[in-house]
């Protein structure tokens, strides 16, 4: 599967030094805020791409209206929260790491790698569409690409049918 992260040493030479300072818009820079703070309350080290689905979920409308059940998407932020109370997945203390997309050099403090990827990656296909400010779709469809990032196995935990939502997305 191809990943629509950048792949050349320029590309990733030009992106944001960290997602925070990427071009976002409004409600993307939300959910960029909400996944920190819902990092930092879950007690992980990183943002990783379940807090960004997650943040995603709860900030953006156009996010939720990429799944056509409504039922789907409070499926999901019932996974999620699940999630951070606790229960559910164990991935607290270990950095996500798929190996499936490119890094950017030198690492993003505070954000996993694979997070920090679907950040450059929504940037980039922002720019592709003509657009000057990364949307929470554009993030998604990063984060629907990385078949073995958290973000993708809660999707598939919560009955999302990933392939499709990648298909619709792109």
């Amino acid at each position: 599967m191809q990943s629509s992260a950048p792949t050349g040493a320029g590309e990733c030479d030009a992106l944001p030094a960290a997602p925070e300072d990427a071009p976002l818009s409004d409600e993307l820079a939300l959910v960029v805020a909400g996944a920190k703070r819902r990092a930092v309350r879950d007690g992980d080290r990183q943002v990783d791409s379940a807090h960004l689905l997650h943040s995603l979920l709860e900030a953006d409308p156009d996010v939720r209206a990429a799944f056509p059940d409504p039922a789907q998407v409070a499926r999901l932020l019932g996974y999620l929260v699940q999630r951070s109370i606790g229960y559910g997945l164990r991935w607290q203390g270990s950095v996500e790491d798929s190996g499936a997309v490119p890094l950017v050099r030198g690492g993003t403090p505070g954000w996993s790698p694979v997070a920090a990827a679907a950040m450059a990656a929504g940037v980039e296909r922002a720019v592709r569409r003509g657009d000057e400010r990364a949307r929470g779709v554009d993030v998604l469809a990063a984060l629907a690409t990385d078949v073995e990032s958290r973000a993708v196995e809660v999707l598939g935990r919560a009955g999302v049918d990933v392939d499709r939502l990648r298909r619709r997305l792109n």
